[in-house]
């Protein structure tokens, strides 16, 4: 009825037009408007070790008793064992087993613990204020909070985040807190993915198992075929995970950083690839040889410092806008107008603000080439560089010239010129004279 007679909807909000679609319904005797909830009851506990004790004692006298504040917290026992299935915290006696806090009876602790989201739920507030005696400084924490923004995969959007608003619009509502929500901005990145290796039996194999030959690939240690799955999420079931340390070793921490900033826009996947540590490596290699190169006595190279300048401004565009990609891009452009660069005073100011917007994403880089270079303090204390509003427009214009319909040339003119002046700097050219 709601979408067969749209004429009554006209200037209705969407509830409006939903109440009066419900009014209509029961009016007419085909319809009942009905109430669904479809938030479910949160479960805090997991019936397994890890986790945030549950601070219950049970006693069949007197059944769930608190464990007294001068108890707490409770600590989980450290020799614990996983050789068998189950809870190990059911198998340890003397963590189990204690007193009843009320009637000094035999009595077990509680061996459930919280689900790992319960403690961060409200992490940010204890961030934010750490007193001794309370979790956390109501005043203190609101001088902090809300979180101006939240990053996190698609799992923390879908579970962490709700839990955290929960947590918090409930201490907001015992006055714990005076918000009832914990972020203000939500930015949800992608997850790190790479190839998945099966073998003859099903099994998964990880990456440094397998080879491959020619169009195929097999299994190193048995030469057995092996299939090549789909590129997924890495996971510890899929075996599909890299290792970090030996990239690390060889490539170094900066050159990992950099590829995955670099590589595709952060709310998107990423794909691992060798080929794409490699080039960041070279990335770091390049920085590092224009941090060597020595000074110039002076010069001014207009056309690169106009470069430097928009480079800054693109940079810090893309940085707030959580653009990475689009940061390490600007750079590389930076880098290459450098190398080709002669040697003059500009050169060596470019080469040192190159190093100032590497360094958020290569700080370990940035901070040798700043020491190498004979700059004072650590470049991680220096002042973001600044820019020159009049050196982002252009004071040239690229004009294409056409004899019907075919290029024939470029020629670069101030901008701002007259139509007939332009048409005589085309005449002028000598491919055009050469054509006409």
């Amino acid at each position: 009825a709601v979408r067969t007679n749209s004429q009554f909807l006209d200037g209705l909000t969407t509830e409006q037009a939903i109440a009066e679609g419900i009014r209509r319904a029961e009016a007419a005797g085909w319809g009942q408007g009905t109430v669904q909830y479809r938030l479910r009851d949160w479960g805090v506990s997991r019936q397994r070790y890890w986790g945030t004790p549950i601070p219950i004692i049970h006693c069949e006298t007197c059944g769930a008793v608190p464990v007294p504040r001068d108890q707490l917290p409770v600590v989980l026992p450290e020799d614990v064992s996983f050789d068998q299935p189950g809870n190990p915290l059911d198998r340890h006696a003397t963590w189990r087993e204690v007193d009843c806090p009320a009637c000094k009876g035999p009595a077990h602790r509680e061996t459930d613990t919280l689900d790992t989201f319960v403690d961060s739920s409200w992490y940010f507030m204890r961030f934010a204020s750490q007193p001794g005696d309370r979790p956390f400084d109501r005043a203190e924490a609101e001088q902090w909070l809300p979180v101006d923004q939240y990053i996190g995969g698609v799992e923390h959007a879908i579970l962490h985040l709700l839990y955290a608003r929960f947590w918090t619009r409930a201490l907001n509502r015992i006055g714990r807190i005076g918000m009832s929500e914990p972020f203000r901005g939500l930015f949800t990145q992608g997850m790190v993915t790479h190839e998945t290796y099966r073998a003859g039996d099903g099994s998964w194999l990880s990456p440094d198992e397998v080879k491959r030959d020619g169009d195929d690939w097999i299994h190193i240690e048995s030469g057995t075929p092996v299939t090549l799955g789909r590129v997924e999420k890495m996971s510890k079931s899929k075996r599909n995970t890299i290792d970090p340390e030996p990239i690390i070793a060889r490539y170094g921490a900066d050159a990992v950083r950099w590829f995955m900033l670099s590589d595709s826009p952060p709310e998107r996947d990423l794909e691992w690839s060798e080929g794409g540590i490699e080039g960041a490596a070279r990335f770091v290699q390049r920085v590092w040889r224009l941090a060597q190169s020595p000074s110039a006595n002076g010069g001014e190279d207009m056309g690169l410092k106009r470069k430097l300048h928009r480079t800054i401004a693109a940079v810090g565009e893309a940085i707030e806008g959580l653009q990475f990609n689009k940061w390490v891009a600007a750079l590389y452009e930076l880098t290459s107008a450098i190398e080709k660069a002669q040697p003059s005073a500009t050169r060596d100011e470019a080469i040192r603000t190159l190093l100032l917007l590497v360094a958020p994403g290569a700080p370990h880089l940035a901070e040798e080439a700043w020491a190498a270079r004979g700059e004072q303090g650590l470049i991680a204390d220096a002042a973001w560089p600044s820019y020159d509003p009049a050196l982002l427009v252009d004071d040239e214009v690229t004009y294409a010239i056409q004899i019907n319909g075919k290029l024939r040339d470029t020629i670069v003119a101030a901008r701002g010129l007259e139509r007939g002046e332009v048409e005589k700097l085309a005449l002028a050219n000598s491919k055009v004279q050469s054509v006409l």
